[in-house]
């Protein structure tokens, strides 16, 4: 049995509890250390979950580390990952794992100069949801994709998350904060985008924080807050994109996908579960019977509900395809493309032309039942 690769976490925010929580399901992998230019940050973690607490770095030298994973702020993503890489080790990122092309290539020439990986969020396109949409599709049930439409509205962050400055600066905003999830499981259903047009506005020019301690604070936007997209994809299916932040409320459906022979109704990108719904031709919709796959079980409780949540399943498959020498399927090629879609779009949104894609990249492997299964430490 191969060894399991040492993990170590750069930006202990938010985010971070729930990649140290989920974790130990996997396999592959071991988190040991994390880190933060808050050294109290990095040891009130490092505490809670029973890791040791390191200088950035410290972690970047340290024997023990194979692979980093890169949870800082978006406008950082480039330059830690960077300093990852330079001290020989494998980066995971949240996403978006870059801003531009150009510090995506200049990232991906220094990977292969040390034959080192690099693998980013969003992995929630492996949950059992997404996965069955993808075996409807691969299956022929609904024939080609020709065209479908997507929605991620809502009002914002401001209202509960207790520092929202980020998500309303260049680097976020909902094309590069939430669409990664749409555009990923687009890109791994229907192929590689070809190119992009859209219209994006900023409505509200300041938002108010709600929560405390900042409460009645307001903060900037400098990054367009609503979003009407379309992505034109290399098999010639077009599919709606409309992102916003300005939304109270709406009926829109998450996800559908029209092809040529029927319809499939996807769940939210953003969760790893969710009901997939689907029609042949005339016949009436129905809700396509739960299948076994391991990701797709309810495995924690929120506040309205059993949820999936198999957040670092991206990671572990990345270890284990290192130990395996196989593709990993949240990859920089898959990244790098997401993100060239997406500033694709805000720029065709500030120059009112279309933007064509300079680069592409293969669907990810399909996760089956069989290969999820082989990413967890013990049977679900």
């Amino acid at each position: 049995m191969p060894r399991k690769l040492g993990v170590g976490v750069i930006g202990c925010g938010n985010i971070s509890a729930a990649y140290f929580r989920l974790s130990p399901m996997f396999r592959g992998f071991e988190m040991r250390a994390c880190a933060d230019i808050n050294m109290n940050a990095a040891k009130a973690r490092a505490k809670e979950f029973k890791l040791r607490a390191e200088t950035v770095d410290g972690l970047l030298t340290a024997a023990d580390i194979d692979i980093v994973v890169n949870l800082t702020i978006p406008a950082v993503h480039y330059e830690i990952s960077r300093r990852i890489l330079d001290a020989g080790k494998h980066v995971y990122s949240e996403k978006p794992f870059v801003l531009s092309i150009s510090e995506g290539l200049d990232l991906k020439k220094r990977a292969e100069k040390k034959g080192l990986r690099i693998g980013s969020a969003p992995d929630t396109f492996l949950g059992g949801a997404h996965q069955l949409v993808r075996n409807v599709i691969d299956s022929g049930k609904v024939g080609k994709i020709t065209s479908g439409t997507c929605f991620v509205m809502s009002h914002g962050m401001e209202n509960w998350h207790p520092n929202p400055d980020f998500f309303f600066q260049p680097g976020a905003g909902p094309i590069l904060d939430i669409g990664p999830y749409y555009v990923t499981n687009l890109i791994q259903l229907i192929g590689p985008v070809k190119r992009v047009a859209a219209f994006a506005t900023t409505p509200a020019k300041e938002r108010t924080i709600g929560s405390k301690p900042r409460r009645g604070e307001k903060i900037p936007v400098t990054t367009p807050t609503t979003i009407h997209a379309i992505l034109e994809f290399a098999n010639e299916a077009v599919v709606t994109l409309n992102a916003s932040w300005d939304v109270w409320n709406h009926g829109h459906a998450p996800m559908e996908l029209y092809g040529e022979n029927g319809t499939v109704f996807v769940p939210d990108p953003n969760f790893f579960g969710g009901d997939v719904r689907f029609t042949k031709q005339g016949k009436p919709v129905k809700a396509l019977p739960k299948w076994d796959h391991p990701f797709a079980v309810l495995n924690e409780k929120h506040s309205h509900g059993m949820m999936a949540n198999y957040r670092t399943a991206g990671l572990a498959d990345m270890a284990l395809a290192i130990a395996g020498d196989r593709p990993h399927r949240c990859s920089m090629e898959l990244a790098l493309h997401a993100v060239e879609v997406m500033t694709g779009i805000l720029k065709s949104g500030d120059s009112g032309k279309f933007v064509a894609m300079q680069t592409t990249c293969e669907r990810p492997a399909a996760l089956g039942i069989r290969e999820a299964g082989a990413l967890l430490a013990k049977k679900m």
